[in-house]
């Protein structure tokens, strides 16, 4: 009876000290209008400053974050290798296509931009800011998302029994699967209203452009949707890695026999991670889709994809969910800026020293960061006077360009960016860091095994 009383007491303690209801409903949902807000600013106060060329790159840029950062659920919270991410963009993609290319006929008689001033990229659009295109359109990213999470559930549930390379395999089996299959489609897009509303909706799949693309969509991508995507994202993920779904994920990577003596069902939460992870690739890939609009082709989401993808969570440190989409903007940007390199010196210095100096400040070791950025941007100009002497062209070796810089960062951190960490625990003292990384993998473990019971 002792223990029945303190067991209570206990219990109406913890409800005493539970926050009402209405505030944990407004803390879950304040990102969520954050992040809806950041989109519209984006759409409709920040594109119309931008030119059509740095509207686009800043709408690729939110893509590239939601593929980089769903690929980290997998690759970086539990310790997988999966190089298939592009796979189930290509199934989103053409999924999300094939709703609004045949439901706008279906509708509208064409597939012709009805959207509001939300969904469209051309300057003067007059619109209303939300129409029934947009709920079409944002239908069809959640039905992209929802059959690439499906696919990932029966590609995973087998597969991911396997480890490493074995696993590497299958992923990769997979992404080409499906692009073999798209390609194999009939080149024949149905175009006239009549004969899309006399085919059935079964048979509508089978008209998806084949080897020659999925041609003539509508421009329905934007900055909103593309950053509201990627904001959602992130705080998805950043929610999960600090849940104890997350806590079980980690365990995984961390010591995966550990983690099953532990009672953490790991094939179980391994699946999960796959399937979280493509459901987002099939978000991006309807946002793709509807950016690209002339013609959408398999073979841009073939292997080399998946490999861009998988190079951006690398780059910015496996399981840092910062870093990889800091890396996923980098590795954006850069191939466009090599196209005509720049001179440092002629950077205003409002915009290198700005830089340098929160990059120095963040990093633990800030004397030996301040000189390899000295050193960097000394070879780097070393390089521009000795082409300009020799009267080379240093855009036409762009691509040699980007890739010996990925070749220099990797040397100089193997880990990546940010290695397993956030940037905003950069200037946590390295002791505090490593107690708090100790702990959270203890509690992994514990936190698995109580989820899977």
């Amino acid at each position: 009876m002792g223990m029945e009383r303190e067991t209570d007491r206990m219990n109406a303690q913890a409800l005493e000290l539970r926050p009402p209801a209405g505030v944990v409903l407004a803390r879950s949902l304040l990102p969520v209008l954050g992040a809806v807000g950041l989109a519209v600013v984006l759409q409709l106060l920040i594109k119309p400053m931008l030119g059509d060329f740095y509207a686009k790159l800043l709408l690729d840029i939110g893509t590239n974050i939601i593929l980089a950062v769903s690929l980290t659920m997998v690759n970086g919270f539990t310790g997988q290798f999966s190089i298939g991410h592009a796979g189930f963009m290509a199934v989103g993609a053409y999924t999300a296509a094939a709703i609004v290319y045949y439901g706008s006929h279906r509708i509208w008689g064409d597939a012709l931009v009805h959207g509001g001033l939300l969904s469209t990229m051309f300057p003067g659009h007059q619109a209303p800011l939300v129409t029934g295109a947009d709920l079409l359109f944002f239908a069809a990213l959640i039905a992209g998302g929802v059959v690439a999470a499906i696919c990932g559930y029966l590609v995973g549930l087998p597969s991911l029994r396997l480890k490493g390379d074995y696993l590497a395999i299958v992923t990769l089996g997979f992404g080409e699967v499906i692009r073999v299959l798209l390609e194999s489609q009939t080149t024949e897009a149905l175009w006239d209203p009549e004969q899309i509303a006399a085919t059935p909706l079964y048979e509508l799949p089978r008209y998806l452009g084949g080897a020659l693309g999925f041609s003539g969509l509508p421009f329905y991508s934007s900055l909103f949707w593309a950053w509201l995507g990627a904001g959602i994202t992130l705080l998805v993920a950043y929610r999960l890695k600090e849940s104890s779904y997350g806590r079980a994920f980690l365990s995984i990577r961390e010591d995966e026999i550990a983690a099953e003596a532990m009672g953490v069902h790991t094939t179980r939460y391994k699946v999960r991670a796959f399937v979280l992870a493509a459901f987002f690739a099939g978000v991006a890939g309807g946002i793709f889709a509807h950016t690209v609009g002339v013609q959408l082709n398999p073979r841009e989401l073939g292997f080399q994809k998946s490999f861009d993808i998988l190079i951006m969570v690398v780059l910015g440190g496996l399981g840092s969910i910062s870093g990889a989409a800091i890396a996923a903007a980098g590795l954006t940007v850069l191939p466009e800026l090599l196209r005509q390199p720049p001179t440092i010196m002629g950077w205003p210095l409002a915009v290198i020293i700005p830089v340098v100096v929160i990059w120095v400040l963040l990093s633990r070791r800030p004397v030996r960061t301040a000189v390899g950025l000295v050193l960097a941007l000394a070879a780097w100009e070393a390089m521009r006077w000795f082409a300009r002497e020799r009267g080379i062209n240093l855009s036409e070796y762009r691509m040699v360009l980007y890739a010996l810089a990925l070749i220099v960062i990797m040397i100089v951190r193997p880990q990546g960016l940010l290695g397993i960490r956030e940037i905003w625990e950069l200037r946590r003292p390295r002791r505090l860091a490593a107690a708090k990384e100790t702990a959270a993998t203890g509690e992994s473990g514990r936190a698995g095994g109580e989820v899977s019971l």
